[in-house]
């Protein structure tokens, strides 16, 4: 039995108390956003929840015209791992993305079991439960390189690399985000979890 919405709101808090409810259809796609992923992350291709294992932006506005409704979830101050370069971006945000991972994937669980059979997370940045990953390792993939994960039940792919304008899309429930700018400024994290 589906549970109310207001009940599955307070018992995802008890998971994770920083988010906010959106209508899906709030929700930017732009087709630069993965550009931006093409030529100017050195994750690109790299990860199978990165461009180009992930679906389109084209794909993902076919998806969010599927859901009501969707959660904004944020991560703030995030702590990076002081013995990795910054430039090293993936790496010195390890132990965060994999909680925000983590997290996501419990919100997204618990609201299945709620009875919104519907429910998909989606992560920040690159996924960081395996290093290397699939791709990393020079292995040839096919046309669903997927089934290679070694993490297939939990790995979800990144807001950005699916064409979702992360910046634009919270800044419309009042988080602010800002560009990374130094690796000892404040550090702010999100995810979303869509909900029909």
């Amino acid at each position: 039995m589906k549970k109310d919405l207001n009940t599955l709101l307070r018992e995802l808090r008890e998971i994770h108390s920083d988010f906010r409810l959106i209508p899906a259809s709030e929700i930017v796609v732009g087709e630069w956003v993965r550009w931006k992923c093409r030529y100017g992350c050195r994750g690109y291709a790299k990860h199978l929840s990165c461009p180009p294992y992930t679906p389109a932006p084209e794909d993902t506005r076919k998806l969010l015209r599927g859901y009501d409704k969707a959660l904004i979830v944020r991560f703030e101050d995030v702590k990076p791992n002081p013995d990795v370069p910054p430039h090293h971006l993936h790496h010195f945000l390890w132990d965060a993305i994999k909680k925000v991972s983590d997290t996501m994937f419990e919100l997204e669980r618990h609201t299945f079991l709620s009875g919104y059979y519907k429910a998909f997370a989606m992560d920040a940045l690159p996924c960081s439960y395996c290093d290397p990953c699939i791709p990393e390792e020079e292995k040839v993939l096919d046309e669903v390189p997927k089934r290679f994960c070694r993490h297939q039940e939990r790995m979800r792919p990144s807001m950005e690399a699916c064409g979702i304008d992360v910046f634009a899309t919270v800044r419309k429930v009042g988080y602010e985000a800002e560009i990374f700018l130094s690796p000892y400024q404040k550090i702010t994290l999100f995810g979303l979890l869509l909900i029909e």
